[in-house]
C-alpha cells in the first residue's frame, strides 16, 4: 500500500470536489478515477460522499421545499451519514492492517483520533475552503460579504496547514511504532431497525 502525505490526500479530495462541481448536482454521476479498493480510491469515494451531503444539507434548509421533499432529503442525509462512517472505518481498517506488523515501542501512545477520522476532518475542511473561496469571489455579493468570507477562508487555510502536520506526524508515529491504533466501530443506532425503538416498536 502506498502511504500518502497530507498534500497528496488533499489533492485527491480537491479532485473529487472539482469533479462533482462539473455536474453540480446531488444526483451527479459518480466515476472513481482510482481503483476503488485502493487507499486513493477510498479517499475519493469518501470525499464524494461528503460533497454530495454538503449540498443535501444546503437543500434541506430552503424554505420553499415541500414536506415530502424535506423528508426525502433528510433520509438521504441519514443514509449519507452512515455511508460516511462506513468509509471512515474502511480507511481505518486499511491503515490498521498496514501498521499491524510494526513493532510497537515501549511507552507508545494511543492517538485520541484515528487516521480515518482525522482524514474526515480534512475532507470536510476542503469543502469549507472550496465554498468560502467561492463566496470570497462572488461578483453578485457586496464588498463586506466578500471580505468576511475571505477572512474566514484565511483561518481555514491555516487550519489546513495544522491538520496536514497532524496527519503527517501521525503516519510517521504509526510507522515507527511511537503510536498505535485501535479499531473502534461507531455503532450507530438510529439506522438499525433492531436498535432504534421508534423503528422496532412499529
Amino acid at each position: 500500500m502506498n502511504l500518502l502525505s497530507a498534500k497528496e490526500v488533499i489533492s485527491i479530495f480537491r479532485k473529487s470536489i472539482d469533479d462533482y462541481h462539473l455536474q453540480d448536482h446531488v444526483n451527479a454521476a459518480f466515476a472513481n478515477p482510482f481503483d476503488q479498493n485502493s487507499f486513493e480510491g477510498l479517499l475519493y469515494i469518501k470525499n464524494w460522499i461528503d460533497t454530495v451531503q454538503w449540498h443535501l444539507e444546503d437543500i434541506i434548509r430552503r424554505d420553499d421545499i415541500s414536506s415530502e421533499e424535506f423528508v426525502l432529503t433528510k433520509r438521504k442525509i441519514d443514509a449519507s451519514n452512515q455511508n460516511r462512517t462506513d468509509k471512515v472505518e474502511e480507511i481505518d481498517e486499511l491503515l490498521y492492517n498496514e501498521f499491524l506488523g510494526v513493532e510497537v515501542k515501549k511507552g507508545a501512545k494511543l492517538n485520541s483520533e484515528t487516521p480515518g477520522w482525522l482524514l474526515d476532518r480534512i475532507s470536510i475542511l476542503q469543502l469549507k475552503i472550496y465554498h468560502f473561496m467561492e463566496q470570497a469571489e462572488r461578483e453578485d455579493a457586496d464588498v463586506e460579504h466578500r471580505q468576511k468570507a475571505a477572512g474566514k477562508l484565511k483561518v481555514l487555510l491555516e487550519q489546513e496547514k495544522d491538520l496536514s502536520i497532524a496527519f503527517n506526524e501521525l503516519m510517521l508515529d504509526l510507522s515507527r511504532g511511537d503510536k498505535y491504533m485501535k479499531m473502534y466501530k461507531q455503532m450507530k443506532m438510529y439506522n438499525d431497525p433492531s436498535l432504534n425503538p421508534e423503528l422496532y416498536k412499529n
